[in-house]
């Protein structure tokens, strides 16, 4: 069962952003442009294309390439904006391969893919922030909140 995305957006929007160490830092970019340099097709920048589906997106990946966004790179949690874009196309990807959409429960998915995947528990963290949190405070505000990293607290 799908959390629901209200409860998911708050721990995001109210929570406070963490410190990541530099070790977790270099871990999380190292394990990024692993997935990255193993993607199949070509990634594009642009400054406007966005998908309005992931039928659209899908079908450029079988076509070899994705399109990503300049104003997603986040550069907050990044050492440079290019890892922002590699993870963005390595989570669409992910999205892809699980044949999911943008809903929360298609975000858990993509979550759960690349979680599975991820070097250590906090890189998992992070990733959840960033996919699962995130994701559910867009969906909730209807626009991109602020960037941070947070992490959700045991109940």
């Amino acid at each position: 069962m799908t959390p629901p995305i209200e409860k998911l957006a708050k721990i995001y929007l109210e929570g406070s952003p963490i410190t990541i160490s530099k070790k977790t830092t270099e871990e999380l970019c190292e394990f990024i442009m692993g997935r990255f340099r193993d993607l199949p097709f070509a990634v594009q920048v642009s400054d406007f294309r966005r998908y309005e589906t992931v039928a659209e997106m899908f079908a450029d990946i079988d076509n070899g390439h994705l399109w990503e966004l300049v104003e997603n790179y986040d550069t907050q949690l990044y050492p440079n904006p290019f890892y922002g874009l590699a993870f963005l196309a390595v989570h669409d990807y992910d999205h892809y391969l699980a044949n999911t959409d943008f809903s929360l429960s298609g975000e858990i998915t993509a979550y759960k893919a690349i979680a599975n995947q991820s070097p250590s528990l906090e890189v998992q963290k992070i990733l959840y922030s960033e996919i699962v949190l995130k994701s559910a405070a867009h969906l909730y505000l209807g626009h991109t909140p602020e960037p941070k990293v947070v992490f959700a607290a045991a109940t």
